[in-house]
């Protein structure tokens, strides 16, 4: 059980390194987007990866749950799982892209 009266005062300084990592990686996804060094498909994928990254910093930092019990971390991560499995069934209709020639 997760007591509270337990839970250690980690410092601030972690979570300005986070928040400073997390602007590092916005201010990469600004440049890439206004550069458009890849093409739309790569980009996309890139953003992407890029995003996950970022949401996977913020929930484990400022949403606390790097230092949850491990049940939580379970039931977050499945949560996520199906959420990613019904986004996938959406995915094969945003590939209509590459049929009008964007590129």
């Amino acid at each position: 059980m997760h007591d509270v009266a337990k839970h250690e005062d980690h410092g601030t300084a972690q979570y300005y390194w986070v928040w400073g990592g997390l602007l590092v990686l916005t201010a990469v996804e600004i440049v890439l987007a206004y550069k458009q060094v890849f093409p739309p498909v790569q980009m996309l994928a890139v953003l992407l990866v890029l995003s996950i990254i970022k949401a996977g910093l913020i929930i484990a930092y400022f949403m606390h749950l790097k230092f949850e019990a491990g049940t939580m971390k379970v039931a977050l991560m499945t949560a996520l799982v199906v959420c990613l499995g019904l986004m996938s069934v959406f995915f094969p209709d945003a590939l209509r892209i590459l049929e009008l020639g964007v590129k």
